[in-house]
Protein backbone atom coordinates (compact mmCIF):
# COMPACT_ATOMS: atom_id res chain seq x y z
CA UNK A 1 0.00 0.00 0.00
CA UNK A 2 1.56 3.69 -0.96
CA UNK A 3 0.83 6.49 0.90
CA UNK A 4 -0.02 9.54 -0.88
CA UNK A 5 1.34 11.70 1.98
CA UNK A 6 0.08 15.08 0.01
CA UNK A 7 -3.19 13.77 -0.26
CA UNK A 8 -2.53 12.85 3.51
CA UNK A 9 -1.70 16.19 4.40
CA UNK A 10 -4.32 17.87 2.80
CA UNK A 11 -7.12 15.94 4.48
CA UNK A 12 -5.04 16.59 7.78
CA UNK A 13 -5.00 21.15 6.95
CA UNK A 14 -8.54 20.51 5.61
CA UNK A 15 -9.63 18.70 8.97
CA UNK A 16 -7.35 21.26 11.15
CA UNK A 17 -9.34 23.78 9.14
CA UNK A 18 -12.34 21.94 9.71
CA UNK A 19 -11.96 21.94 13.41
CA UNK A 20 -11.01 25.56 13.29
CA UNK A 21 -14.18 26.76 12.08
CA UNK A 22 -16.38 24.38 14.12
CA UNK A 23 -14.70 25.70 16.90
CA UNK A 24 -15.04 29.28 15.87
CA UNK A 25 -18.16 29.12 14.88
CA UNK A 26 -20.25 26.30 16.62
CA UNK A 27 -18.38 24.89 19.80
CA UNK A 28 -17.99 28.11 21.05
CA UNK A 29 -21.05 29.93 20.35
CA UNK A 30 -22.62 26.63 22.35
CA UNK A 31 -20.38 26.54 25.05
CA UNK A 32 -21.59 30.30 25.85
CA UNK A 33 -25.24 29.11 25.12
CA UNK A 34 -24.76 26.00 27.47
CA UNK A 35 -22.69 28.64 30.10
CA UNK A 36 -25.56 30.71 30.09
CA UNK A 37 -27.88 28.18 30.27
CA UNK A 38 -26.02 26.53 33.15
CA UNK A 39 -25.83 30.07 35.02
CA UNK A 40 -29.43 30.41 34.30
CA UNK A 41 -30.19 27.02 36.15
CA UNK A 42 -27.65 28.11 38.70
CA UNK A 43 -29.61 31.52 38.93
CA UNK A 44 -33.27 29.54 39.28
CA UNK A 45 -31.69 27.20 41.69
CA UNK A 46 -30.61 30.14 43.67
CA UNK A 47 -33.60 31.85 43.63
CA UNK A 48 -35.48 28.67 44.69
CA UNK A 49 -33.63 27.49 47.44
CA UNK A 50 -34.14 31.26 48.76
CA UNK A 51 -37.86 31.37 47.82
CA UNK A 52 -37.49 27.62 50.16
CA UNK A 53 -35.39 29.54 52.58
CA UNK A 54 -37.96 32.47 52.91
CA UNK A 55 -40.80 29.73 53.09
CA UNK A 56 -38.84 28.01 56.07
CA UNK A 57 -38.34 31.14 57.99
CA UNK A 58 -42.07 32.28 57.15
CA UNK A 59 -43.14 28.67 58.71
CA UNK A 60 -40.96 29.38 61.54
CA UNK A 61 -42.29 32.65 62.24
CA UNK A 62 -45.76 31.35 62.24
CA UNK A 63 -45.02 28.85 64.06
CA UNK A 64 -43.80 30.75 66.86
CA UNK A 65 -46.38 33.27 66.41
CA UNK A 66 -48.91 30.41 66.70
CA UNK A 67 -47.05 29.22 69.71
CA UNK A 68 -46.61 32.42 71.34
CA UNK A 69 -50.14 32.97 71.02
CA UNK A 70 -51.18 29.60 72.26
CA UNK A 71 -48.81 30.68 75.11
CA UNK A 72 -51.14 34.32 75.21
CA UNK A 73 -54.48 32.25 75.22
CA UNK A 74 -53.37 30.12 77.77
CA UNK A 75 -52.43 32.92 79.90
CA UNK A 76 -55.35 34.49 79.24
CA UNK A 77 -57.29 31.77 80.01
CA UNK A 78 -55.65 30.73 83.31
CA UNK A 79 -55.90 34.84 84.13
CA UNK A 80 -59.75 34.39 83.44
CA UNK A 81 -60.34 31.03 85.26
CA UNK A 82 -58.20 33.00 88.35
CA UNK A 83 -60.34 36.13 88.35
CA UNK A 84 -63.67 33.51 87.86
CA UNK A 85 -62.16 31.58 91.17
CA UNK A 86 -61.65 35.27 92.82
CA UNK A 87 -65.31 36.00 91.99
CA UNK A 88 -66.78 32.87 93.04
CA UNK A 89 -65.02 32.53 96.13
CA UNK A 90 -66.08 36.45 96.35
CA UNK A 91 -69.81 35.92 95.56
CA UNK A 92 -69.59 32.85 97.79
CA UNK A 93 -68.46 34.89 100.85
CA UNK A 94 -70.74 37.04 99.93
CA UNK A 95 -74.00 34.92 100.00
CA UNK A 96 -72.38 33.31 103.28
CA UNK A 97 -72.30 36.64 105.30
CA UNK A 98 -76.02 37.57 103.91
CA UNK A 99 -76.99 34.05 104.62
CA UNK A 100 -75.75 34.49 108.31
CA UNK A 101 -76.94 38.26 108.61
CA UNK A 102 -80.53 37.03 107.76
CA UNK A 103 -79.73 33.91 109.73
CA UNK A 104 -78.62 36.54 112.79
CA UNK A 105 -81.48 38.70 111.98
CA UNK A 106 -84.16 35.66 111.82
CA UNK A 107 -82.91 34.97 115.25
CA UNK A 108 -83.73 38.40 116.75
CA UNK A 109 -86.80 38.21 114.84
CA UNK A 110 -87.95 35.00 116.82
CA UNK A 111 -86.36 36.18 120.09
CA UNK A 112 -88.36 39.23 119.85
CA UNK A 113 -91.73 36.83 118.97
CA UNK A 114 -90.92 34.61 121.91
CA UNK A 115 -90.26 37.61 123.75
CA UNK A 116 -93.58 39.32 122.51
CA UNK A 117 -95.26 35.92 123.02
CA UNK A 118 -94.42 35.69 126.48
CA UNK A 119 -95.33 39.50 127.40
CA UNK A 120 -98.57 38.67 125.82
CA UNK A 121 -98.74 35.40 128.21
CA UNK A 122 -97.31 37.20 131.21
CA UNK A 123 -99.89 40.11 130.53
CA UNK A 124 -102.86 37.28 129.95
CA UNK A 125 -101.72 35.71 133.22
CA UNK A 126 -101.56 39.23 135.13
CA UNK A 127 -104.85 40.39 133.76
CA UNK A 128 -105.86 36.99 134.58
CA UNK A 129 -104.92 37.28 138.10
CA UNK A 130 -106.03 40.71 138.74
CA UNK A 131 -109.81 39.17 137.42
CA UNK A 132 -109.55 36.66 139.67
CA UNK A 133 -107.96 38.53 143.00
CA UNK A 134 -110.96 41.43 141.92
CA UNK A 135 -113.60 38.74 142.30
CA UNK A 136 -111.96 37.48 145.61
CA UNK A 137 -111.79 40.85 147.15
CA UNK A 138 -115.27 41.61 145.92
CA UNK A 139 -116.09 38.86 148.18
CA UNK A 140 -114.72 40.33 151.09
CA UNK A 141 -115.47 43.58 153.30
CA UNK A 142 -115.64 46.84 152.03
CA UNK A 143 -113.30 47.32 154.94
CA UNK A 144 -111.17 44.71 154.17
CA UNK A 145 -109.64 46.34 151.27
CA UNK A 146 -108.57 49.49 152.67
CA UNK A 147 -107.97 49.20 156.43
CA UNK A 148 -105.82 46.31 156.38
CA UNK A 149 -103.39 48.00 154.36
CA UNK A 150 -102.81 51.39 155.89
CA UNK A 151 -100.02 50.28 158.13
CA UNK A 152 -98.26 49.04 155.57
CA UNK A 153 -98.34 51.95 153.18
CA UNK A 154 -97.33 54.06 155.88
CA UNK A 155 -94.51 51.31 156.70
CA UNK A 156 -93.34 51.85 153.01
CA UNK A 157 -93.78 56.01 153.10
CA UNK A 158 -91.68 55.50 156.62
CA UNK A 159 -89.14 53.50 154.78
CA UNK A 160 -88.03 55.67 151.81
CA UNK A 161 -85.24 58.03 152.28
CA UNK A 162 -85.22 61.14 154.46
CA UNK A 163 -84.95 63.99 151.49
CA UNK A 164 -87.84 62.19 149.96
CA UNK A 165 -90.27 61.74 152.85
CA UNK A 166 -89.28 65.61 153.20
CA UNK A 167 -90.02 66.59 150.05
CA UNK A 168 -93.44 64.53 150.19
CA UNK A 169 -96.06 67.07 150.44
CA UNK A 170 -94.00 70.53 150.26
CA UNK A 171 -95.77 71.56 147.46
CA UNK A 172 -99.50 70.48 148.32
CA UNK A 173 -101.59 67.60 149.65
CA UNK A 174 -99.92 64.31 149.32
CA UNK A 175 -101.63 62.45 146.60
CA UNK A 176 -103.55 59.20 147.70
CA UNK A 177 -104.85 56.39 145.14
CA UNK A 178 -107.63 54.39 146.81
CA UNK A 179 -108.95 51.22 145.27
CA UNK A 180 -112.31 52.80 146.46
CA UNK A 181 -113.77 55.88 147.77
CA UNK A 182 -113.09 56.22 151.42
CA UNK A 183 -115.25 56.74 154.15
CA UNK A 184 -114.44 59.80 156.35
CA UNK A 185 -113.04 57.42 159.08
CA UNK A 186 -110.74 55.58 156.75
CA UNK A 187 -109.79 58.99 155.52
CA UNK A 188 -108.53 60.10 158.85
CA UNK A 189 -107.00 57.09 159.37
CA UNK A 190 -104.93 57.28 156.56
CA UNK A 191 -104.06 61.27 157.21
CA UNK A 192 -102.68 59.61 160.98
CA UNK A 193 -100.72 56.98 159.13
CA UNK A 194 -99.12 59.69 156.42
CA UNK A 195 -98.57 61.87 158.88
CA UNK A 196 -96.88 60.20 161.56
CA UNK A 197 -94.87 58.21 158.72
CA UNK A 198 -93.61 61.88 157.47
CA UNK A 199 -92.88 62.89 160.78
CA UNK A 200 -95.34 66.32 160.46
CA UNK A 201 -98.79 67.00 159.83
CA UNK A 202 -99.94 66.47 156.42
CA UNK A 203 -103.39 66.48 153.91
CA UNK A 204 -103.98 64.30 151.42
CA UNK A 205 -105.81 64.54 148.49
CA UNK A 206 -107.75 61.11 147.70
CA UNK A 207 -108.35 60.20 144.38
CA UNK A 208 -109.55 56.47 143.29
CA UNK A 209 -108.56 53.98 140.85
CA UNK A 210 -110.22 50.39 140.87
CA UNK A 211 -107.62 48.95 139.23
CA UNK A 212 -105.46 48.76 142.34
CA UNK A 213 -108.11 46.05 143.37
CA UNK A 214 -107.27 46.27 147.08
CA UNK A 215 -104.94 48.86 148.80
CA UNK A 216 -103.53 52.39 148.84
CA UNK A 217 -100.38 54.24 146.94
CA UNK A 218 -99.06 57.28 146.93
CA UNK A 219 -97.05 58.37 143.91
CA UNK A 220 -95.33 62.17 143.65
CA UNK A 221 -92.48 63.17 141.93
CA UNK A 222 -90.24 62.85 144.67
CA UNK A 223 -90.77 59.23 145.66
CA UNK A 224 -93.87 56.44 145.78
CA UNK A 225 -94.61 54.59 148.09
CA UNK A 226 -97.42 51.49 147.14
CA UNK A 227 -98.79 48.67 149.39
CA UNK A 228 -101.52 47.64 146.80
CA UNK A 229 -102.65 44.43 145.35
CA UNK A 230 -101.70 45.85 141.76
CA UNK A 231 -98.57 46.04 143.07
CA UNK A 232 -98.19 42.92 144.24
CA UNK A 233 -99.05 41.38 141.69
CA UNK A 234 -96.53 43.75 139.37
CA UNK A 235 -93.75 42.26 141.68
CA UNK A 236 -94.87 38.51 141.34
CA UNK A 237 -94.48 39.27 137.75
CA UNK A 238 -91.28 40.66 137.52
CA UNK A 239 -89.95 37.77 140.09
CA UNK A 240 -91.51 35.34 137.66
CA UNK A 241 -89.77 36.87 134.70
CA UNK A 242 -86.26 37.40 135.81
CA UNK A 243 -87.03 33.61 137.20
CA UNK A 244 -87.64 32.43 133.46
CA UNK A 245 -84.90 34.36 131.75
CA UNK A 246 -82.31 33.51 134.35
CA UNK A 247 -80.01 30.42 132.49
Amino acid sequence: MRIDWWTLGLQTVNILVLVWILARFLFRPVAAIVAARQAEAARLLASAQAARDEAGAARAAAAAEAARQAASRGETLKAAEAEAEARKQTLLAAGQAEVARLREAAEVDIAAVRRHMEDLAGDRASRLAVDIAGKLFARLPEDARIAGFIPGLAAALAGLPEAARTAIGQDGPVPLTAARALTPAEAEACRAAVSGALGRAAEIAIQVDPALIAGLEIDTPHAAARNSFRADLARIAAALARAEAAP
